[in-house]
């Protein structure tokens, strides 16, 4: 007697509910962070929260579909675009309003299209997982962008030790994100090579 199959996990499941969360919470962060020109220390940590809420979500989503068996193609799709989304945002906000310069903001957006290209390019020969300096990278991109975001210098002074605060975790994002981009290139060539002589 052959058990029935298990069926597909519902559109809306808690995980995916927390993808769209986080997508719709996108157009609210930049609302509200470029209220006053982004100058407003209050509207700056209502900013700060919107964006830690939203990377909140993103921590939980993927982890909860994964162990509660609720992967759908919806959420296998929209996870990634949401973080990007989010990610893209706080860095082109960050730029516009002249925290951030504009070339950290290409080179980060240029790894994170193009690693998802990448992965659609071999998509069919097999999945490149998360690697571990790929969670360390998102990690301090997330709190790299919090730094920025939050007014220190206005809440605790010392205007020079918030700036080489920033820097240096952002500098640690940048050597990671770059890293992880020429990891997941030669672990794709690799995967591309073992199709080719499999």
């Amino acid at each position: 007697m052959t058990s029935a199959p298990a069926s597909p996990p519902p559109l809306l499941n808690i995980a995916n509910v927390l993808t769209g969360v986080r997508l719709l919470l996108v157009p609210v962060f930049l609302l509200v962070l470029f209220v006053e020109d982004g100058t407003d220390v209050g509207w700056r940590l209502a900013a700060t929260g919107v964006f830690v809420l939203a990377a909140i979500t993103d921590r939980f989503d993927g982890e909860l579909a994964r162990s509660r068996g609720l992967v759908t193609a919806f959420g296998t799709i929209a996870d990634p675009i949401a973080d990007k989304a989010l990610t893209g945002s706080a860095l082109i906000g960050l730029s516009v309003l002249a925290q951030i310069p504009w070339w950290v903001t290409i080179v980060i957006m240029a790894r994170e299209l193009g690693i998802t290209v990448l992965r659609f390019w071999v998509l069919r020969l097999g999945i490149i997982p998360a690697s571990r300096g790929g969670k360390l990278k998102t990690l301090f991109q997330a709190i790299a962008i919090g730094l920025f975001l939050l007014p220190l210098p206005e809440l605790v002074g010392a205007a020079d030790a918030v700036w080489a605060l920033r820097w240096a975790v952002l500098g640690i994002a940048i050597l990671l994100t770059v890293g992880t981009a020429v990891d997941y290139v030669l672990r794709a060539l690799r995967l591309r090579a073992a199709a080719a002589t499999g």
